[in-house]
């Protein structure tokens, strides 16, 4: 049996000759490390703590000789009261200008101005900034915070609709509730929502509360904005007080099936539904949303999406029931559109020698692959997922409306038939159909055997597949279904390529369309072509 031995540091250089006693040694080196701590380590905290002292006075004294006179002095104070107003959020507004915040100075010293687009931006919008807060009704407390800003004066105002969706979806258990930069509260209503752009139009209760503010102004649609140009982002981050992120414009985003602008700048969770302004202080976007996985990279809903919004809402009545039929209504348009213009799009070819595999188009999706090392002596693979950014946010953890496309091609040649075999129907099996949830039923599945592509010759059967379709329900969205359609080629002893396609709230025709074009996509490559050889030129004779 084998003991641990305790790690023992190496001691520490003695300056006691080993001549004298043990006893002895041990007194000196007690007194020593009293000395240190009692009298040394004070004295040269005191001496250090004196210098700085005399070092600081010495400054002040320069500082107030080359003041000129009437110039603040800055203070701590001061200092925090600067820097928490360069960071205050930026709306627009040009019409009226609220009062600057008042900083700690010394009586009778007048204040420098407020100087720089973002603070200029910010007080011109101050008193247009709201945080929007969702509460349970019973209580204070609130279950989501957000921002928001005024687009009429005093009476109806911005936000998104991931924002208030709890209010929306369940008005019964929830209120909603706004403060203003300068401490007012007062209770908001819905008067409508854009679900597929994440946006919602509020009013309050009492719009003299909040009459005599302004409004934010919208860019002109026919006005672009050069990319690079400055923008200044606001809202109320993590609930801890109102800023302004500056940041650049970098136009929309490339592959976005919904129209989304990229914001080079930092955006927080409590910012959503604050505006994006330009050095005029017009709305160029509301904050949606950041990615997490990247710097500087965040994105807004284009104004023009607010501007349709307000068209439609102005004169609605508020909303006091359960949106969900609305919320379908809307989830309906959008399937039908993505559905078509997806089946408008041809497949590309995935570039396999055997066979023809389903890739979508890059226009709105982007694909992304991987496969095992050249040298693996087991299963080897090429993979290729291709997924849309944009999804559409119903309800918490619920996420609809996309489209994602994936397949995987399995050579086992250095396996053999039987080990292929094996492995090659496992790994379809491993699927995650979806069970039985909040939001959605457990999927219903069907499984066929089907032919499909046209045979290279007449000699060749058309390719056999083993195809699987399921589809689950959505609980609170009647008409709306997931639809999975898994793939599997059966000719190959040893090759084989499995796909999958899963469509996200879409209808039942939608799902019958999608699926059919799916499994047309599959078929055999078609055979290379050999150039024909040019006949030799004769010489005349």
């Amino acid at each position: 049996m084998l003991l641990s031995r305790r790690f023992r540091p190496p001691s520490a250089p003695s300056f006691v000759p080993p001549s004298v006693p043990p006893f002895v040694r041990l007194f000196v080196r007690l007194f020593v490390r009293l000395f240190v701590r009692q009298v040394l380590a004070p004295l040269l905290l005191s001496l250090a703590f004196l210098t700085a002292t005399t070092a600081l006075t010495a400054q002040a004294a320069s500082g107030a000789a080359d003041r000129p006179k009437g110039a603040p002095i800055k203070t701590a104070a001061t200092a925090a009261t600067a820097a928490t107003a360069a960071s205050a959020p930026a709306s627009a507004s040009a019409t009226a200008t609220a009062p600057a915040t008042a900083a700690v100075t010394e009586p009778g010293i007048t204040e420098t101005p407020l100087t720089g687009a973002g603070q200029r931006i910010y007080e011109r919008t101050r008193p247009r900034l709201l945080q929007v807060r969702t509460l349970l009704r019973t209580q204070d407390s609130q279950s989501s915070v957000g921002s928001g800003f005024l687009v009429d004066d005093g009476s109806l105002l911005i936000t998104n609709y991931h924002v208030i969706s709890q209010y929306a979806l369940q008005p019964s258990r929830h209120r909603l509730v706004y403060a203003t930069v300068d401490g007012k509260q007062g209770a908001l209503q819905l008067l409508a929502f854009d679900v597929v752009h994440d946006l919602a139009l509020l009013k309050p209760v009492e719009p003299a509360a909040l009459a005599g503010r302004g409004a934010v102004a919208l860019r002109a649609a026919d006005d672009a904005l050069p990319r690079g140009a400055r923008i200044f982002s606001m809202g109320n981050p993590l609930d801890v007080g109102f800023a302004v992120a500056e940041g650049s414009y970098n136009g929309p985003v490339e592959r976005s099936f919904l129209p989304t602008l990229f914001f080079g700048g930092s955006l927080s969770a409590g910012m959503s539904g604050g505006p994006a302004l330009d050095e005029q202080g017009r709305l160029i976007g509301v904050n949606v949303a950041a990615r997490r996985d990247g710097e500087q990279v965040s994105f807004l809903v284009p104004a023009e999406f607010v501007r349709t919004l307000i068209q439609r809402g102005r004169g609605a009545a508020p909303i006091t029931a359960p949106a969900w039929p609305e919320v379908t209504r809307q989830l309906l348009k959008h399937e039908a559109q993505l559905t078509q213009r997806f089946i408008a799009q041809p497949w590309r070819s995935a570039g396999h020698p055997r066979y023809t595999i389903p890739v979508p188009q890059e226009t709105w999706m982007r694909c992304w692959g991987r496969g095992s090392p050249q040298a693996t002596r087991g299963l080897q693979f090429e993979r290729s997922d291709c997924e849309m950014d944009s999804r559409v946010f119903v309800s918490g953890p619920l996420l609809t409306g996309f489209i994602t496309v994936r397949h995987e091609a399995y050579d086992g040649s250095k396996l053999g038939s039987l080990r292929f075999a094996d492995r090659y129907s496992s790994s379809f099996g491993n699927e995650f159909v979806g069970q039985d949830d909040r939001w959605r039923t457990a999927g219903q599945c069907t499984e066929r055997s089907i032919s499909a592509g046209e045979p290279p010759d007449k000699a060749t059967p058309a390719l056999p597949l083993k195809a699987v379709i399921c589809l689950r329900a959505y609980k609170k969205l009647d008409g709306l279904l997931d639809m999975m359609v898994l793939v599997a080629t059966l000719d190959g002893r040893t090759r084989g390529v499995q796909g999958r396609l899963d469509a996200q709230g879409v209808s039942l025709a939608s799902a019958q369309r999608l699926a059919q074009h799916y499994l047309d996509g599959f078929g055999w490559a078609p055979a290379p072509t050999t150039p024909k050889r040019a006949a030799p030129k004769t010489a005349l004779p």
